[in-house]
């Protein structure tokens, strides 16, 4: 959990949460997680009654602090969807709780932040059609249960198939990698796909999910990435999402290491790179 505060102390350092790009979301309400969630469900978060088999599949005590977590997280992904639409790009510092469904949460998971972001903007006439990039070490299985019968939400899974969840949920498209892929094998396996799901389209804004638990030194990854790899993933995912005209709202996913300052290194890649290519398109 400390990875937060310090990706958020490494974003200040760097200039990049200054004045004028850094934004303080709201909460998250209870209606927006309605469009999405149960309602007995987002009941028993809000009041700290989470059943004992919920609060396992989670794997957190549902307490006071990672509820208001979860609320805060999915108030920031629908914060950032807003930002991307305006400005073309935007990075959450927090979110990717895809492994969230309807009636539960599960891996780490309490509340699925992109899928409430989804149907809060298309609630409110911003966008019809969304596209999921998913590239957390682990498949999206929530995100896809949800969206499963969508023809307006299209999601990419690129994950180690060999990883959690067991049981997957079938994406639009899912891209399973062996054990030990590393930098090169990642993007080949990585630049096809994306090509398949832009070619979905036309879609109103782009979801993207860029956990770094694909790294090398991740405590429960299993794939082998180096910090390089990392950096040319994101690279190729904004800058082609932005070729393609799409809004780009990018959230952190996974990561898991005891290094928490090394890992806040590592989420900071994201928004270092987001910035330097919006820079670029002036």
């Amino acid at each position: 959990m400390g990875k937060f505060a310090a990706l958020f102390a490494r974003l200040q350092a760097l200039g990049l949460a200054g004045p004028g790009h850094l934004h303080v979301p709201a909460p998250i309400a209870r209606d927006a997680l309605l469009r999405v969630h149960d309602a007995a469900y987002v009941d028993a978060v809000l009041t700290l009654s989470v059943p004992p088999a919920i609060a396992r599949r989670i794997g957190l005590p549902v307490d006071a602090g990672v509820a208001r977590r979860a609320l805060l997280a999915s108030g920031g992904t629908l914060a950032t969807a807003r930002l991307a639409l305006r400005a073309g790009v935007a990075c959450n510092t927090a979110g990717g709780s895809h492994h969230a469904r309807p009636e539960t949460g599960a891996g780490f998971c309490v509340f699925n932040d992109v899928a409430v972001a989804v149907r809060a903007l298309q609630a409110a006439g911003k966008i019809k059609r969304a596209l999921i990039v998913d590239l957390d070490v682990h498949q999206g299985d929530g995100t896809a249960a949800i969206f499963a019968d969508d023809g307006d939400v299209f999601t990419l899974s690129v994950h180690c198939g060999a990883n959690f969840p067991v049981r997957k949920e079938p994406s639009d498209l899912d891209v399973d990698l062996a054990p030990g892929t590393g930098d090169d094998a990642y993007l080949a396996a990585l630049a096809p796909a994306l090509e398949t799901a832009l070619a979905a389209g036309p879609f109103d804004i782009a979801f993207y999910n860029a956990g770094v638990d694909v790294h090398a030194e991740d405590r429960l990854g299993r794939l082998a990435l180096t910090d390089a790899g990392i950096a040319a993933r994101d690279r190729h995912v904004i800058a082609r999402l932005r070729h393609a005209g799409l809004p780009v709202a990018s959230v952190i996913g996974g990561g898991y290491m005891n290094d928490v300052e090394a890992l806040a290194d590592r989420h900071a890649i994201l928004h270092q790179t987001a910035a330097a290519i919006l820079a670029a398109e002036g």
